[in-house]
């Protein structure tokens, strides 16, 4: 079951990436016939930034206790210590993003030029700080698993 809930949340976060790159090249050509599709994009990041952290959260607290025991006692604690910290700081930012790209979105970016901007801006944070995150899940599951992999071979 812990798989399977650390997958959802990792592919949830890369979809809600895939889908602020999706508003950001929408809104960079932004036009009258465009515009319900980037404000329904908008809305689907939103969604998948809240199911990714949802599922997350739940994962952090009922799994992650175990993980981050053995990680501080691996070769690689920064994996916790910098990496996951940094995730839990990061995370509220992303979240606020998401929630405020539907409200940008509501204006006809075609028309005006600073809510396109805004929008693009917004979209933009979200893909470099959602690749970023993805970037430290990925030191975080390679922390456990390098502090397995010596724990094994001291057997």
């Amino acid at each position: 079951m812990s798989t399977l809930v650390m997958m959802s949340h990792a592919l949830l976060g890369v979809l809600f990436i895939l889908t602020s790159v999706w508003v950001l090249v929408e809104s960079a050509n932004a036009t009258p016939g465009n515009q319900k599709r980037i404000q329904w994009a908008s809305r689907a990041a939103a969604v998948l930034m809240w199911l990714t952290y949802i599922i997350g959260g739940y994962w952090y607290v009922t799994h992650y206790g175990a993980d981050k025991a053995v990680i501080l006692k691996g070769p690689w604690p920064f994996a916790h210590s910098f990496f996951m910290e940094a995730k839990e700081h990061i995370l509220l930012s992303i979240v606020l993003l998401a929630t405020y790209l539907p409200i940008v979105t509501s204006t006809d970016l075609s028309q005006n030029k600073s809510a396109r901007n805004l929008t693009m801006c917004v979209a933009s944070l979200m893909v470099i700080l959602g690749l970023a995150m993805d970037g430290a899940g990925a030191i975080i599951s390679l922390g456990a698993k390098v502090a397995l992999q010596v724990s094994q071979a001291a057997m």
